[in-house]
């Protein structure tokens, strides 16, 4: 399965850059100063770590952070190594559960081993807006597992929540939007699940670098373009729409981050769950 999951990290990595997601970087426009490059180079890195056979969660974010330094001088994916280490840990469990079971099983045995890896591995990242937690802070030693430090900063990031909710935004929204797509494209299913995120709840890399003001004003710009973009009467009105907004949020320096890493990773569980189902059908 580890060569199967290093495949699908990829291949949604690479949709993902592709998408046309407002604000963040993709073809069509850079951004932040990142480029698409980055981010292909970080994905090829990573893969292969964050897929690696057996190997715990911690060790698999802390090495895929380090591949993903020694090809690229910035934080690419960050939030997506820590969202998709888990899935690819759970796709190695016995296929008697679905996905979203056994991931509940890896996040449940989650240890303080895990919390120093990840700790180690978010450190040498260095993600911008991080500042400083009143407790279980990085840059201090773990003194608790992974899950129980991350459900601490639950209410200030979107990925944290997510260990402590069992990954329902990515499992209710995410990989909701992409199943209600069978017949789509995956770059097409990439924008509408980045697009449901956007317009779900103020995105946590904009609440962490720019405040509440500012993350919920662009949440409410997100829901006015989504609502523009499904009034549009054809493709070409409803992708203006969105390379209007994307120059509009670059412009201001604001980088939807949070919602495009819980898209990348809703994209892998989606993924993850049709390539067991494969294997059953195989089987059976």
């Amino acid at each position: 399965m580890s060569a199967v999951a290093a495949e699908l990290f990829m291949a949604v990595c690479r949709a993902e850059v592709v998408a046309l997601k407002p604000g963040n970087v993709h073809v069509h426009a850079a951004g932040h100063g990142m480029t698409v490059e980055d981010f292909l180079l970080s994905a090829e890195a990573a893969a292969p770590e964050i897929a690696r056979s057996g190997a715990p969660v911690g060790d698999r974010i802390l090495r895929a952070v380090q591949a993903t330094r020694s090809v690229v001088g910035c934080n690419t994916n960050l939030g997506i190594l820590l969202l998709c280490a888990p899935l690819a840990r759970a796709a190695e469990s016995p296929k008697t559960h679905s996905l979203r079971d056994r991931l509940s099983s890896v996040l449940a045995a989650l240890t303080v081993e895990d919390a120093e890896a990840a700790f180690e591995a978010i450190r040498l990242a260095s993600p911008g807006g991080l500042g400083r937690a009143a407790e279980h802070d990085v840059a201090g030693p773990a003194t608790v597992d992974l899950r129980t430090a991350m459900a601490a900063a639950r209410s200030r990031d979107r990925i944290a929540a997510q260990y402590a909710d069992g990954f329902r935004d990515v499992f209710d929204i995410g990989v909701a939007r992409a199943r209600s797509m069978p017949d789509s494209d995956a770059v097409t299913v990439a924008e509408a699940v980045y697009l449901e995120f956007l317009t779900a709840f103020p995105d946590s890399h904009i609440l962490r670098k720019q405040g509440e003001d500012r993350a919920t004003a662009v949440l409410s710009e997100a829901r006015e373009v989504r609502r523009q973009v499904a009034a549009a009467s054809s493709a070409a009105i409803r992708r203006e729409h969105l390379f209007v907004f994307d120059a509009h949020l670059k412009w201001r320096g604001i980088n939807p981050g949070t919602s495009a890493d819980l898209t990348v990773a809703s994209l892998f569980a989606h993924r993850l769950e049709h390539a067991q189902a494969g294997y059953e059908g195989a089987q059976s």
